[in-house]
């Protein structure tokens, strides 16, 4: 498969000059796509990590939530924590990551604060308090971290895309395209050069008679 374009010197010098810019260009993503990967694997482990530690803290978070139920009661529970809110502020931010600039976000979550009067509770509230923002900020960091690997994810895709593109089908066609209009040229030449040796073979023969 090849470009249907007239076979000129000109034409061939053009064909080059992209065949030329299209392999650099395939060597450069083919580089950025294999730091993608490996940047990629490596907050994949790092999501496993925070997901292990999240399961973790929920096998401890939610029985400790049951025996503070049991303890202070559901009623009471639900009174200490009716007027007990705490702000939390979530952003983007742009990551650098694997020499690129990718828009992630950052929840900033507020201090541990036992906002109620230590009058009116018992240990176990305060164990639950601590052991859900334990929880929180691991779900926090996860969110963070699995958003970063889903645009990395995504970026993989398009750069292998590109890749794919330049190997099977721009530098293929140009390839075929230089090579055909290399050869009709030299076919050409050829052609002038047995036409020149046949006229000046008639010109001596016409000089010999």
């Amino acid at each position: 498969m090849r470009e249907q374009i007239a076979p000129t010197k000109s034409n061939l010098l053009k064909i080059n000059e992209r065949l030329n810019i299209a392999r650099e260009g395939y060597d450069l993503l083919e580089q950025k796509r294999e730091i993608l990967v490996s940047e990629l694997m490596r907050k994949m482990e790092h999501v496993k990590i925070l997901e292990k530690d999240l399961d973790k803290r929920v096998e401890t978070a939610y029985p400790c939530l049951k025996r503070m139920l049991v303890v202070v009661g559901r009623e009471r529970a639900n009174k200490l924590a009716q007027n007990i809110t705490y702000r939390y502020e979530s952003r983007e931010k742009t990551v650098v990551t694997a020499g690129m600039k990718i828009p992630g976000i950052e929840i900033q979550i507020p201090a541990m604060d036992l906002k109620y009067s230590p009058v009116n509770s018992f240990a176990e509230c305060d164990e639950t308090v601590l052991e859900f923002f334990e929880l929180l900020k691991i779900c926090t960091e996860l969110a963070a971290i699995r958003t970063i690997v889903w645009r990395l994810a995504r970026e993989v895709k398009r750069t292998q895309r590109r890749v794919n593109s330049l190997e099977k089908m721009v530098i293929p066609i140009a390839s075929e395209t230089s090579k055909y209009i290399e050869s009709v040229l030299e076919e050409r030449e050829r052609d002038s050069f047995f036409a020149s040796k046949l006229l000046k073979r008639k010109r001596s023969f016409r000089t010999v008679k």
